[in-house]
């Protein structure tokens, strides 16, 4: 299969730090084609830029003129531009790819200024970014002091989710104002603001301590670019571009006296995830739950009931951890009277009561874990945070559902004690935009997770529940498999997952498919 094209507008860093050099490390490393479209020239090494010339504008449109006609992109990416003409011509461009291409991705990387502390845009060049490349940017990736320029006077630098409003008041469809280059030696973490149609937040990641960072929003914006391009929508996009530029500041080395140009590698998208924030508090007050319990959650067969009757019929086959899901009780003390019985049941059992979604009666009522979705996450004000985290300093677990990379990410910020991947199979148990994962996906999210993944969704006989084991997972869900007659289908389901866990593995893939594609996104 041909590697997607990404078109990288941008400038030729002579000391290959930076611009097309950098976008070229990337583009390899993240599996698509770049075709490097020159706008700009500059004599630099690691230490200055001495000199920029902008390409001419007739140049620049011949180069892409010859790229539409055979190379057409599925992504394109923009960094430094020049000039005012420049930008314009990029402009026109990509209204013309548009007419065949309505959702083609455009990644604004607003090059405004060198990491040495060159300028490299006069007023005149801000204000062309912002009539004509911020309206078109399917996503712009600044960092604070770019999207203060750009945003000009309507907000304070500090206040990043404030400029990534003024941005798209601009029309950025998507902005995430990257905080890699800011100076807090004291901080842990690298804060990037996001902001996109599927979530925002603060996306973090563990701060690098090292000066060889030449290249890093170029790398951000490239990887953002070949993740679209690989059909991920932007909030997906955002983690991958992520994970990829702090994969490659760790690499980052001196080359010259200056500092030295990061570099990426095709290994980064097994590397580990940053974390999403619920909200725009700060990542510390969403992850106060406490580090998660010694004994890991291994739960083999799940079993997933909408009755306290049902529980006990799944007990009594040999299930050992049962969530009760009651969606929509008739009346609260009923709900009250499920969780009850459930739990007499699960308790004489010695197995596991997970209750979904009504967290505070399962604490009230002693149930061992509560499983959230991620709509019932971001209900969570702080008060309920506080309570939750409280509760699982006492013992309760913790289960999150997760259907993407940006909800794992989410996930990840509460320190769950385990995470449901789904639906690795097509399920009709409920109604949600998602493409299947398929096993490939469900190992990549048992190598890259970091806690246990249950697998859920479509799972229908045991030979899924043993391909399910195969890949990895710590257990699996079970919904209409074992409803009608769990006596007789339990038995069968637990030798399968145990045939599965004595099984040769299935490798994970390097890369996960996206679960919901950009085509989707944007109906």
């Amino acid at each position: 299969m041909k590697p997607p094209i990404v078109w990288s507008v941008a400038g030729l860093d002579s000391g290959g730090g930076a611009g097309l050099g950098a976008d070229q490390r990337m583009a390899e490393a993240c599996g698509v084609h770049l075709c490097p479209v020159a706008a700009a020239l500059t004599a630099q090494n690691s230490v200055a830029v001495e000199r920029v010339q902008a390409v001419e504008p007739a140049m620049l449109e011949a180069q892409l003129t010859a790229l539409a006609s055979d190379l057409p992109p599925a992504a394109v990416k923009t960094g430094l531009l020049g000039s005012v003409e420049n930008v314009a011509v990029l402009a026109r461009c990509i209204d013309r790819l548009r007419e065949r291409d309505p959702a083609l991705p455009v990644i604004v990387d607003p090059v405004l200024r060198a990491s040495t502390g060159a300028a490299f845009a006069d007023e005149a060049l801000i204000a062309a970014y912002r009539a004509h490349l911020v309206p078109r940017a399917s996503a712009i990736t600044p960092n604070r002091a770019e999207a203060t320029r750009l945003a000009g006077p309507v907000a304070g630098p500090a206040d990043l989710p404030a400029l990534a409003r003024a941005l798209q008041a601009m029309g950025a469809a998507s902005v995430c104002i990257t905080g890699g280059d800011i100076e807090e030696p004291e901080a842990a973490e690298a804060l990037d603001w996001l902001v996109t149609a599927q979530a925002r937040g603060w996306l973090a990641a563990e701060r690098v301590a090292t000066a060889h960072t030449h290249g890093s929003g170029c790398s951000f914006a490239s990887a953002w670019a070949a993740a679209a391009a690989r059909g991920f929508v932007d909030a997906d996009a955002a983690v991958i571009a992520k994970m990829a530029a702090q994969h490659a500041v760790r690499r980052g080395e001196p080359l010259g006296a200056g500092a030295g140009a990061v570099r990426a590698e095709a290994g980064f998208i097994l590397g580990r995830l940053p974390r999403l924030s619920l909200d725009a508090a700060p990542i510390e007050a969403t992850v106060e739950a406490g580090a998660r319990l010694a004994s890991r959650f291994e739960p083999g067969l799940y079993a997933i009931v909408d009755s306290a009757e049902a529980a006990e019929r799944v007990v009594r086959a040999g299930v050992r951890t049962v969530q009760l899901r009651i969606k929509a009780p008739n009346d609260a003390q009923a709900l009250r009277t499920a969780i009850v019985r459930a739990r007499v049941a699960t308790r004489a059992a010695g197995a596991r009561l997970v209750v979904n979604d009504h967290w505070a009666l399962a604490i009230e009522l002693g149930a061992d874990a509560v499983h959230l979705g991620q709509e019932d996450l971001l209900a969570l004000d702080a008060a309920q945070r506080r309570a939750l985290a409280a509760a699982r300093h006492a013992g309760l677990r913790l289960g999150i559902s997760s259907h993407s990379l940006w909800e794992l990410c989410r996930a990840l910020a509460l320190q769950p004690d385990y995470v449901a991947c789904g639906p690795v199979w097509p399920t009709t148990t409920k109604a949600m935009p998602w493409h299947r994962q398929g096993l490939g996906n469900l190992g990549w999210w048992v190598r890259a997770a970091g806690v246990p993944v249950v697998a859920i969704g479509g799972v229908l006989a045991p030979a899924q529940a043993a391909l399910a084991a195969r890949c990895g997972a710590a257990g699996v869900c079970l919904v209409r498999a074992i409803n009608v007659d769990p006596s007789s289908s339990v038995p069968c389901f637990a030798a399968a997952w145990h045939e599965g866990r004595a099984a040769e593995p299935i490798p994970a893939p390097s890369w996960p498919v996206p679960s919901l594609p950009r085509a989707q996104a944007s109906s």
